[in-house]
């Protein structure tokens, strides 16, 4: 098996904004909020290492047109959440990006789709250097989920880190960790992740 190697990795942070974190946000998910801590550990090791970091924004546009099967499944979205340029469309104060961080907007849940994960992840560091995906962030079942598939059919390898992300629910979360270490990469926890980049 593969192991974690700093200078093929790249950290992915995934939809960690307020309209997702928050208490009371429009698409709150308490859980992401438990992850909180060990994203910080895995941005200040990756930012040590010299990984890169990307933080992924969901977005949606007025009505989400944008999104509009998504908007049908949950109709508040037509309305609220995770607009651009609104508060609640930014990063969490506790996870602040720095200027030498990468932000993507995306609009589908996987954040492969039709965003520019992909072009800047293979010359980042230098044409196809970067092979390996670190996944972390909210929903661990939606979105967490969908990019993690989209690096792997991509040929990317993928950490995804259980205890950084959240989900909407234990079951959710257990389901996914179980497909995704079966199928599409490594499940790690983040201290196991930590000792293998040698943070």
């Amino acid at each position: 098996m593969w192991k974690l190697d700093a200078a093929k990795s790249a950290l992915i942070v995934v939809d960690m904004q307020n309209d997702f974190v928050l208490e009371g946000a429009p698409m709150e998910v308490p859980n992401a909020r438990k992850a909180i801590p060990h994203i910080q550990r895995l941005i200040a090791a990756s930012r040590k290492l010299d990984i890169p970091v990307f933080f992924t924004k969901h977005t949606l546009l007025e009505d989400a047109f944008n999104s509009p099967l998504e908007a049908e499944y949950n109709p508040k979205l037509f309305d609220v959440g995770m607009r651009k340029g609104t508060p609640g469309w930014d990063v969490i104060d506790d996870l602040a990006p720095e200027p030498e961080d990468t932000q993507i907007e995306k609009y589908r849940y996987n954040a492969f789709h039709n965003t520019l994960l992909e072009p800047t992840l293979r010359t980042i560091r230098g044409l196809n250097r970067i092979d390996t995906v670190i996944i972390t962030g909210t929903l661990t079942e939606v979105c967490c989920d969908s990019t993690a598939r989209g690096a792997f059919m991509r040929d990317f390898k993928v950490a995804f880190i259980d205890d950084a992300t959240g989900g909407l629910s234990t079951r959710a979360e257990d389901a996914t960790f179980d497909a995704m270490g079966k199928f599409f990469g490594r499940v790690m926890h983040t201290d196991d992740a930590l000792s293998e980049l040698g943070a």
